[in-house]
């Protein structure tokens, strides 16, 4: 057995060192990264519940529209029901189509959608909520999909 290198640096080559004596070059980082990263996630995400439970006690008024040539269109539209997305479906609708709504608990990331029957033809969706810039899609042909999303 050696013993410790007499001069308090590091021991040569096979020299005996003591347990600790490695043991703060090795401390590792990465556990408190890690930490540092849940807890800054956590932070952020108690944040973004906050701020949709103050915005789910507003009324919000949303209008969709459906305009084109299409004579046989399919539509799927989401609309909020304590807090949670419900689609609702209509099919075989003539164009002109609009429906308005005023709801409570409106989340972000509604859906209009839009599909042309066999005989096709163009079909624009538009979906304003509280008289923002609308958001806004056209399709055209036979089975064709106009997707108005993330309002």
């Amino acid at each position: 057995m050696s013993t410790p290198h007499p001069g308090g640096g590091e021991p040569a080559h096979g020299q005996w060192a003591p347990p600790h004596a490695h043991a703060r070059k090795g401390r590792r980082k990465w556990p408190w990264v890690l930490l540092a990263a849940v807890l800054l996630l956590a932070g952020g995400c108690a944040a973004l519940v906050v701020g949709l439970a103050g915005e789910s006690d507003k009324t919000v008024r949303v209008r969709y529209e459906v305009t084109g040539s299409a004579k046989d269109v399919a539509i799927a539209y989401t609309t909020w029901q304590g807090g949670a997305l419900v689609t609702q479906k209509e099919s075989h609708r003539e164009l002109p189509w609009r429906k308005e709504l005023e709801t409570k608990g409106f989340v972000k990331g509604g859906l209009l959608a839009v599909t042309t029957g066999k005989g096709g033809g163009t079909v624009s969706c538009s979906v304003t909520v509280n008289d923002r810039r609308p958001w806004t899609a056209t399709a055209s042909g036979p089975e064709a999909t106009a997707t108005c999303s993330g309002f």
